[in-house]
């Protein structure tokens, strides 16, 4: 549904009917299938993607095979291993569908040629750069300095009905507790 991506953009910049045309052209709708692979550990990112429905992880696998949950991203998100489709190397985390998942995949010469050919939507990158940043930041703080059960609450908040959607034990990576931890708290 391409008006949830139009509604995002307009809440940040303005845009005619003609530039979210231009927009649109630059990216490739696709549709993935529940625990299928966006993005793996290892092989290039060639897009970011904006996810229009459905729900996914961020997954990084340390070297005992251990997954942690760097994220989950949920409808009106974008995502994708950063770092790897800016310098445009392999990916070092892989992004999985939790359930099927229907998404807008930009690819690095659509981005440039966006911001290039209508600059106004460079508000709009700084604005989920900024606010990206700061929710990385606040996650890191939050995993430094809350305990579990004020983790819990901040991830309710953070994703609103996400209780109804993950399995306990990914919520336990995320949280970074195991799933029997997360069961023993009292979460009312």
């Amino acid at each position: 549904m391409t008006n949830l991506l139009k509604t995002q953009i307009e809440q940040v910049v303005l845009v005619t009917d003609g530039d979210f045309d231009f927009i649109l052209s630059c990216f490739i709708f696709k549709k993935y299938k529940k625990h299928q692979f966006l993005i793996q550990e290892g092989e290039p990112v060639p897009y970011l993607f904006f996810i229009d429905k459905g729900l996914l992880k961020l997954v990084y696998t340390d070297d005992n095979a251990k997954e942690h949950i760097i994220d989950f991203a949920m409808e009106g998100w974008w995502e994708t291993d950063l770092k790897a489709f800016y310098s445009q190397s392999l990916a070092s985390m892989s992004l999985e569908c939790i359930e099927d998942t229907q998404v807008y995949a930009l690819d690095l010469e659509g981005y440039n040629k966006l911001r290039k050919e209508l600059p106004v939507i460079n508000e709009f990158f700084l604005d989920k750069t900024h606010k990206g940043f700061i929710a990385a930041q606040q996650r890191i703080l939050s995993m430094m300095k809350n305990n579990t059960t004020e983790r819990f609450f901040e991830l309710q908040e953070r994703f609103p009905g996400i209780m109804q959607r993950v399995p306990k034990s990914l919520l336990a990576a995320y949280l970074g507790v195991s799933r029997e931890t997360l069961s023993r708290l009292d979460l009312k």
